[in-house]
C-alpha cells in the first residue's frame, strides 16, 4: 500500500499572488524614552499591494480624484 504525503502550503509564487492581490498594512508605533524623557518616537505604515488593488481601496475610502 503506497503512501502519499498532502502538502497543505502554498508554494512562495502563490502567496505572493495572494499578498499582492488583497494587500497587507503593517501599522508601527514604537516610542524609546529613558527617565520620562522621550528620545525617539517613530510612526510607520507600511502597504503591499500591487498598484491595482491599492488604486482600488485608495478610490473606495476617497483617496483618490478621478479626472472627469
Amino acid at each position: 500500500m503506497a503512501v502519499e504525503k498532502s502538502v497543505a502550503s502554498g508554494s512562495l509564487v502563490e502567496v505572493v499572488d495572494r499578498v499582492l492581490d488583497k494587500g497587507v498594512v503593517i501599522d508601527a508605533f514604537v516610542r524609546l524614552s529613558l527617565v520620562g524623557i522621550e528620545l525617539v518616537s517613530v510612526e510607520a505604515r507600511i502597504v503591499v499591494a500591487s498598484v491595482e488593488t491599492y488604486l482600488k481601496y485608495a478610490e473606495a475610502v476617497g483617496l483618490t480624484s478621478r479626472a472627469a
